[in-house]
């Protein structure tokens, strides 16, 4: 059977303060009955045992003793059944703490390859893709009324290969070198 107080009566019984208790459903560390309006006690303790940061148990035991000496209750006893050393795991705390050290050092790599120039923004790298691709289609598409009028004039297949290849290598320099500037301007932006 599980037991439900108030969040005023589970303050008391654990000889906390009630701003504590609601400091503690802030973090989401209190579990509630169904109808959100008691605390269930065995589960935040529960909880509160996972969660806890280890570094702080000499204060938790300090306040304990002093709980205790003092015998404002009888029955102060803040220890919460530690289901992590029972089971052989790690504790929550330790594998959130690792998960969130895991990830700031993935944002500092990221941050340190963009400051060296490893990395640019994809959203930058993509607009000037599209700009090369556009410049690169509309000069292609635009060689046949540039050249039309002089490979007509030509009778002779081999000179007429010769023209056609010599004004799509020019026209893909020309293109290659426009979209190789601004590539590199995105880049440095």
């Amino acid at each position: 059977m599980r037991t439900y107080l108030s969040r005023k009566a589970f303050a008391d019984s654990q000889g906390w303060s009630p701003s504590y208790v609601t400091k503690l459903g802030s973090q989401g560390r209190l579990i509630m009955s169904p109808d959100g309006k008691s605390v269930d006690v065995d589960a935040t303790l529960a909880k509160l045992g996972k969660t806890a940061d280890p570094s702080k148990e000499g204060v938790r035991q300090r306040h304990v003793d002093t709980r205790t000496q003092r015998d404002v209750r009888s029955q102060v006893t803040a220890d919460a059944p530690d289901t992590a050393e029972s089971q052989g795991g790690s504790s929550d705390y330790y594998t959130h703490k690792a998960s969130r050290e895991k990830y700031l050092a993935l944002l500092a790599q990221a941050e340190y390859d963009k400051v060296c120039g490893n990395t640019v923004e994809r959203q930058v790298v993509e607009e000037a893709t599209y700009r090369y691709a556009r410049l690169l289609r509309d000069s292609v598409m635009g060689l046949p009324k540039q050249i039309s009028s002089d490979l007509a004039a030509i009778s002779d297949p081999w000179k007429l290969e010769r023209e056609l290849s010599d004004r799509l290598r020019k026209m893909l320099e020309d293109v290659t070198k426009l979209g190789e500037d601004d590539l590199n301007k995105a880049m440095t932006e």
